[in-house]
């Protein structure tokens, strides 16, 4: 080989040394940011847990009624999050939810009900059948329950207590595997949080909510940093 083709050659692998070099690099800063990332998520998700835990009452809640762990203080509501329904009826998930927010009542844990869920659609609405459960099934009078259309998700549902209905201290009502985050935003936006968890049997399909809830905790941490409004806001109506 003339030394042509030598020099040429020598070229081109010192070219290709230092291109190989560049993506070696290139892909360890990636690699690096993934791992951050992956950090920084997973410090949110125990963040929001271990907050959440800290205001989760210790209830005691037998035959339907609770008979010690409520707080000193009376909420200016009780907040059960909706769930899904089908033909007019709550799902078990949400039945446990009403059951507990009706024995909240009862036990005088405060004398207003929110429910709050998704209404977005005309054939669709939640609420109303929570409003309907409890008036029916459990006799909580109508006009000391609240209605909450507009509460598409669980930031929603916490910024639009605090905003619209003019919430200042509440007992929020669902699962504890959902309680931790709702108890985090509730208390990460002012309001003054109590946790009540409702979970009574487990049901089918818990795995895959508890992974789909560990990436809502991530999200919903950085929602309640940004502060974005919710869907919908509106004219206040003070839930007193």
């Amino acid at each position: 080989m003339s030394k042509k083709k030598q020099e040429k050659e020598r070229k081109k692998q010192k070219k290709d040394r230092k291109e190989r070099s560049k993506l070696g690099k290139l892909l360890r800063r990636l690699l690096l940011l993934a791992l951050i990332g992956v950090l920084l998520c997973g410090a949110a998700h125990m963040f929001v847990v271990f907050r959440g835990q800290s205001l989760i009452l210790e209830l005691d809640f037998t035959d339907g009624e609770i008979s010690a762990g409520l707080p000193a203080k009376k909420a200016d509501c009780i907040l059960i999050l909706g769930a899904g329904v089908s033909g007019g009826e709550p799902s078990p998930i949400l039945r446990e939810r009403l059951d507990l927010g009706a024995a909240l009542y009862r036990a005088g844990a405060s004398d207003r009900i929110l429910v709050s869920g998704d209404n977005g659609r005309n054939e669709y609405n939640e609420v109303q059948t929570m409003e309907d459960y409890l008036v029916d099934k459990q006799g909580i009078p109508r006009e000391h329950i609240v209605r909450d259309h507009a509460g598409f998700c669980t930031y929603d549902s916490l910024v639009r207590a605090k905003e619209i209905f003019c919430v200042n201290s509440l007992i929020i009502v669902t699962q504890k595997y959902h309680l931790f985050r709702a108890a985090y935003i509730a208390d990460a936006i002012g309001l003054e949080t109590y946790g009540a968890d409702a979970h009574r049997t487990d049901y089918a399909g818990r795995s895959a909510r508890e992974a789909r809830e560990c990436l809502a905790r991530v999200k919903d941490f950085f929602l309640c940093i940004l502060r974005p409004d919710p869907c919908f806001l509106g004219e206040q109506l003070p839930i007193t």
